[in-house]
């Protein structure tokens, strides 16, 4: 591992996730706060991470999007069980571009993408029965070709400021080790357990 950058060692630790975790290895939790600061976290999946940050799409409209809007502070979370290990990552957050929407929706499944278009995100609900049937709608609409993505579901960046991986040890003697973005590169330290 290079202490020099740790997104090449995040794509190592997330290489290593994707052929052995049992769960789905994409499976991150994301905590945001609203305007008062109260918190809330929930599972999201990750779509992309590079240099530039790790990226998740979501309704526009979701409580978690309203709470990026009003702050645009997050943390990640990725915990492999199986290979003993977790990741969190802290930074800003933007949005993606439209491209990169765009291009993200068009290798969803068409059920998917119709579930984008029929779903009111975290709005109440009469029963199962009334998503069914918005699908439904959805489908009638968009009944051949490409489903265009809607304009209230797109993507959002976390661009990192703190990255830091831990990995399980016998008689918790994790190993931590925290990269702090300094100007163009990372600070790297170890930390105690």
């Amino acid at each position: 591992m290079s202490a020099q950058d740790p997104i090449a060692f995040f794509q190592e630790w997330f290489a290593d996730a994707r052929a052995r975790e049992k769960n789905d290895p994409t499976a991150m939790s994301l905590a945001t706060a609203d305007p008062s600061g109260r918190p809330a976290v929930r599972m999201v999946l990750l779509k992309h991470a590079d240099e530039r940050g790790f990226v998740f799409y979501t309704n526009l409209e979701s409580p978690k999007a309203v709470d990026l809007r009003n702050n645009p502070r997050a943390a990640l979370c990725f915990h492999w069980a199986v290979l003993e290990r977790q990741v969190r990552v802290e930074g800003r957050v933007g949005p993606v571009s439209d491209a990169e929407a765009d291009a993200y929706f068009a290798t969803r499944p068409r059920l998917s993408q119709l579930g984008a278009w029929a779903s009111r995100q975290t709005q109440p609900i009469a029963g199962r029965f009334v998503l069914e049937q918005a699908v439904a709608a959805v489908a009638l609409r968009f009944p051949l070709g490409a489903v265009p993505r809607p304009p209230y579901w797109s993507g959002y960046r976390v661009t990192p400021e703190v990255i830091e991986f831990w990995h399980q040890r016998p008689f918790r003697h994790h190993d931590r080790q925290r990269f702090t973005r300094e100007g163009a590169g990372w600070r790297h330290e170890w930390l105690f357990p």
